[in-house]
C-alpha cells in the first residue's frame, strides 16, 4: 500500500441536509486524503430515489465549501472517473453485473413479493432466520432487467477482516445472503453501487459508519466474487447526542452543519471540534488550523468508542478561533450585526468578551443587553428609584454622591475620557466613603438602568463625557 496513491472519498445520499456525524466522516477521510498528498472525491449516491429530496446535492456541496473541504474529483469538477452521480453511472453497473452472470454470482430473481413474503412467514412459523439463499431456483434464466438481479454468494463461510479502527472483526455464515444487486427500475442496490464505484475510482481507504459493518461480509464477498481485494476500511465512533445514551442522528435533533455556519460558528472552529470527536493526537493542544490538523493527523489514532457531542465545548472550540481574527475582521463582524442606534467601533471589546460565535451579537441586542448604550435609554421611573439605592444609604447621600461624581467627570478632558481616567477620578471619591458602593453601584445604575452590566468605568468611557453626566444628572433629578 505504501506505493499506491491514497484516495478517499465522501458519498452522501442526497436525502436531506447533511448533519454532524456525515461531515466528520468526510472530515476524516478528506484529512487523511491531504496527509498523503492522496485524492479525495466526492461522489453522490442518489439510487434510492424514492428517499431523494431535491436541492439536496446543491446543499451537499455547499455545506463541504462552507468548511473548506475542497474535493479533487466530483460532480461539479469532474475527474477520470466520471460521472460522479449514481444514477448517470448505470452503464457502468450494469457491466459488472454481466460480469457476476457470467462467472455465475448473479441471477435474475424468479419470485413475486408475495412469494418472497411466504417464505419469510414460514421461516418465522419454524423459528428459523429468513435465508433468501435457501430458495435459489434451480435454473437461473436470462435477465432481461425487467426483474431485480440477485447476488449469488460465492462461498458460504465465515469472514474474517481488519479494520482500521475497529480492529480484527468476524462475522459467521448467516450474515450471507443473496441479496438485491439491480433492482427491477434499474437502479443498483447501495450494497452493489458503492463497491464498484470504489474499485472505478481505485479507493484505497473507506471511512464510514459503524452501521456498515454488520454488512461488511456481504461486501466482502461481492470482492471476492469479483476477485479484487477489498480496500482498507475505516470505521469510525458514533457521534453521541448530549446525555452520551444514544448515537445523534436526524430524528433526534442534529442539526443541519449549514445551521452552525448561520449561528455565526467559525468553520475552522467546526472542523477542530469535529476532528477531536474521536480523534486526539495527544499532548495537551487542543486548538489547531486546519494546516495543523492535516500535519498532525492519523487513521491509528481514531478512537474506538463513541464521542459525546456537547454545545459547551463547541463554543469554547469557537471563541478559541475568535480570538485569533485579525482585530478589523472582529470589528466588522461585530459592528455589521448592530442596530445604527449602537454602531460604536468602543463597544467591540465589551461585545467580544461576552459572545462565543456571531450569532450571539444579535442575541445580546434581541434580549435587550445592549440598550443601556444608545442614547434614548428608557427607564422605569418606580423601579429606578429603588434600585439605584445602595442597601441602607439614604436617598439623600445617594444623591449627594452623585453630584460628587459630576464634578470630578466635569474636569476630565471629553477627548480623553476613558475607563482608566473615569475610574482613578471615581474612585478618589470612592475611597473615602464608609463603602465604595455607596457611589459605584448608584453610579453604574444610572449609567446602565440594569441589574447586570459591566463596570461604570467602562460604560462611561463608551457613552462619552456628555451623555454620561446627562445620565448623572436625570438620576439626581
Amino acid at each position: 500500500m505504501s506505493d499506491t496513491k491514497i484516495v478517499t472519498r465522501f458519498a452522501p445520499s442526497p436525502t436531506g441536509f447533511i448533519h454532524v456525524g456525515n461531515i466528520r466522516t468526510a472530515l476524516y477521510a478528506w484529512l487523511w486524503a491531504r496527509k498523503n498528498n492522496g485524492i479525495f472525491i466526492l461522489r453522490i449516491e442518489d439510487t434510492d430515489k424514492e428517499r431523494e429530496v431535491a436541492g439536496s446535492i446543491d446543499h451537499i456541496q455547499k455545506s463541504l465549501k462552507w468548511l473548506g473541504l475542497n474535493w479533487d474529483q466530483g460532480p461539479d469538477v469532474g475527474g477520470p472517473h466520471a460521472p460522479y452521480i449514481q444514477s448517470e453511472r448505470l452503464d457502468i453497473y450494469k457491466k459488472y453485473a454481466e460480469i457476476l452472470i457470467k462467472k455465475g454470482h448473479a441471477y435474475p430473481d424468479p419470485y413475486t413479493e408475495e412469494e418472497v413474503e411466504k417464505f419469510r412467514q414460514e421461516a418465522q412459523a419454524n423459528k428459523k432466520p429468513f435465508l433468501y439463499r435457501e430458495h435459489r431456483p434451480a435454473d437461473f434464466g436470462v435477465w432481461d432487467g425487467t426483474r431485480p438481479l440477485r447476488f449469488k454468494v460465492p462461498e458460504i463461510k465465515s469472514f474474517k477482516w481488519n479494520d482500521l479502527v475497529q480492529g480484527d472483526l468476524s462475522a459467521g455464515e448467516e450474515a450471507l445472503d443473496d441479496f438485491i444487486l439491480i433492482k427491477s427500475d434499474g437502479y443498483p442496490t447501495y450494497n452493489f453501487a458503492h463497491i464498484v464505484d470504489d474499485i472505478e475510482m481505485q479507493v484505497t481507504h473507506v471511512v464510514r459508519g459503524q452501521e456498515f459493518i454488520s454488512s461488511t461480509p456481504k461486501f466482502l464477498s461481492v470482492y471476492q466474487a469479483l476477485e479484487v481485494a477489498p480496500p482498507i476500511f475505516v470505521t469510525t465512533p458514533p457521534i453521541l447526542g448530549e446525555g452520551g445514551n444514544k448515537k445523534l442522528s436526524k430524528r433526534d435533533g442534529a442539526k443541519d452543519i449549514l445551521d452552525y455556519e448561520k449561528e455565526g460558528y467559525l468553520a475552522g472552529a467546526m472542523i477542530n471540534y469535529l476532528a477531536f470527536l474521536g480523534f486526539n493526537p495527544g499532548g495537551e493542544k487542543e486548538v489547531y488550523s486546519r494546516a495543523e490538523l492535516i500535519q498532525v493527523f492519523d487513521l491509528s489514532k481514531i478512537q474506538r468508542s463513541g464521542a459525546m457531542w456537547n454545545d459547551v465545548k463547541l463554543d469554547w472550540f469557537n471563541k478559541e478561533h475568535m480570538k485569533r481574527l485579525p482585530q478589523e475582521e472582529i470589528k466588522k463582524n461585530i459592528l455589521e450585526l448592530l442596530p445604527e442606534k449602537i454602531k460604536n467601533p468602543k463597544l467591540i471589546p465589551v461585545i467580544f468578551e461576552r459572545i462565543s460565535k456571531w450569532g450571539d451579537v444579535k442575541a445580546m441586542v434581541t434580549r435587550g443587553e445592549l440598550d443601556l448604550f444608545s442614547k434614548t435609554l428608557e427607564i422605569d421611573k418606580n423601579k429606578f428609584k429603588e434600585k439605584i439605592l445602595y442597601k441602607k444609604t439614604a436617598p439623600e447621600k445617594i444623591s449627594e454622591n452623585l453630584k460628587l461624581a459630576i464634578t470630578v467627570l466635569k474636569s476630565l478632558n471629553k477627548n480623553n475620557f476613558t475607563a482608566e481616567n473615569v475610574k482613578t477620578a471615581l474612585m478618589e471619591i470612592a475611597n473615602n466613603l464608609e463603602s465604595r458602593g455607596e457611589l459605584l453601584h448608584p453610579v453604574r445604575y444610572a449609567l446602565s438602568g440594569a441589574d447586570k452590566s459591566p463596570d461604570p468605568f467602562l460604560i462611561a468611557s463608551i457613552l462619552g463625557k456628555n451623555e454620561t453626566l446627562s445620565r448623572l444628572q436625570k438620576a439626581i433629578e
